[in-house]
């Protein structure tokens, strides 16, 4: 079924309990971080300009050079590999997205974070059953919430600041990749998200956070409509939303620069921050229970970032420097309902599930199959295509135009004897649990146009 991916590894992040000077040291080596990541950005361009090249080994020896300057001996605070680490991901991240387009990292709106990749420097112990430690180069023993086992041996350690707290996240080998085979592989299902509704499978069930309980985050019956959900407050509950109204008004009314605003800033961030926390662990439980139930989970492809951009400006041709409305409150609203839905956050977490079990990316085309019951809310139309995507993969050159015959290894289509029809680019993120068994949990995305 294509290339087999190595194993993933697995994350697990704690709260740390920094002490006064490990919280101050901590802001430091990210500042430091900051400055060598803006740097080596503008020595880029820089070289860019000039129709030059420097790559992240250049770089890690002229920053072995400018430790030994006295100017820049604050360099030397930080440890080695951390700053290494900074311009590898910097590295990274000019040559995925090329250097004019990566941004530069602001002191204001940047959160602090750094990472140590050598495990042998970071051992943890375990101190009691709710709480361990772990021992950071240059800040010591550091004693962190043992909220879950790590269940594995740590890799490397990345230390990052979310709000007033500090988290560390380990990258942990659990040795959990291997599985036999999916135990439904019979299944699939089409996802299609929504603005009312975060999810609705072709099987008419409904996942929202209406439903996120101790229980199940699913139902076969629509949610109901609540107080909350009428004001736009998302994955707050009416008492935090009315509080966040009232910081808004007061946000308002107070000076740019003063104490108060930023105690102001400081809470609503509190409370975005619970927002977050529950849309994450919402759609990690979402994307558990469709990789568990089915082995084909099948995805509009959506451009998230294009739908949620703001409206351009609309410019009154009859009176110069004066606009026309444009509708920008409105699409403002339909941009915070979908954001609030996390719709690219489940498709993350659906992709994260799924490569759980080493995957392989694969292009392949899609044929319709029957149309399922149309839930409520929901049009026919969009029923049937997120009912589709039921064929095997294709050969990736031919997928794109054409349909391909599907390989001898590929399950039976349920939809033999139908005319096949392609979408114009899609992909297949399969995972052969065993070698090239087609028991696999395959997570397509279908393109809009699919949905003319």
């Amino acid at each position: 079924m294509g290339e087999v991916f190595p194993r993933v590894l697995a994350g697990r992040r704690y709260r740390l309990e920094f002490d006064l000077g490990q919280r101050l040291f901590a802001e430091r080596l990210g500042g430091i971080c900051r400055s060598v990541w803006n740097t080596g950005l503008e020595q880029r361009r820089a070289y860019r300009r000039r129709g030059a090249f420097i790559g992240y080994a250049e770089q890690c020896r002229q920053l072995a050079e400018a430790k030994k300057d006295p100017d820049c001996a604050w360099l030397a605070e930080a440890s080695a590999q951390v700053i290494q680490q900074t311009l590898k991901d910097l590295d990274r991240a000019c040559r995925e997205h090329g250097t004019w387009k990566v941004r530069w990292k602001s002191k204001a709106r940047w959160r602090p974070s750094f990472r140590f990749p050598t495990a042998q420097q970071i051992p943890v112990e375990k101190i009691s059953r709710k709480w361990g430690r772990v021992f950071l180069p240059k800040f010591g023993w550091v004693k962190f919430r043992m909220s879950r086992p790590l269940g594995g041996s740590v890799k490397s350690a990345t230390v990052a600041r979310d709000g007033r707290h500090w988290f560390i996240s380990f990258l942990v080998d659990d040795g959990l990749a291997e599985v036999s085979e999916h135990a439904r592989p019979e299944r699939h299902a089409g996802v299609d998200r929504g603005v009312a509704t975060a999810a609705v499978t072709s099987d008419g069930e409904f996942f929202d956070r209406r439903h996120a309980g101790e229980s199940s985050v699913s139902s076969m019956a629509p949610p109901a409509e609540t107080d909350g959900d009428a004001g736009g407050t998302g994955f707050l509950t009416a008492g935090e939303a009315r509080r966040y109204l009232r910081l808004q008004r007061r946000l308002a009314r107070s000076k740019k620069g003063s104490n108060r605003r930023r105690r102001v800033v400081r809470a609503m961030g509190d409370l975005m921050r619970r927002a977050r926390w529950r849309r994450a662990d919402f759609n990690a439980q979402a994307a558990h229970r469709l990789t568990r139930d089915y082995a084909i989970v099948t995805l509009e492809r959506l451009n998230v970032r294009a739908m949620t951009a703001s409206v351009a400006p609309r410019p009154d041709p009859g009176a110069p420097g004066a606009y026309l409305p444009n509708g920008r409150a409105a699409k403002a609203g339909l941009n915070r309902s979908i954001l609030d839905k996390g719709w690219y956050g489940l498709e993350a977490a659906l992709r994260s599930k799924a490569r759980s079990a080493a995957p392989a990316i694969q292009e392949t085309c899609h044929t319709p199959g029957p149309t399922p019951p149309t839930p409520a809310g929901r049009s026919p139309a969009r029923t049937a295509v997120a009912s589709a995507c039921r064929d095997g993969p294709t050969d990736s050159a031919t997928a794109p135009r054409r349909c391909a015959a599907a390989p001898a290894s590929s399950p039976p289509s349920p939809t033999a004897g139908r005319s096949p029809t392609c979408s114009a680019a899609s992909a297949v993120f399969a995972v052969p649990l065993t070698g090239d068994d087609p028991a696999a949990v395959r997570v397509v995305l279908v393109d809009e146009a699919a949905l003319a």
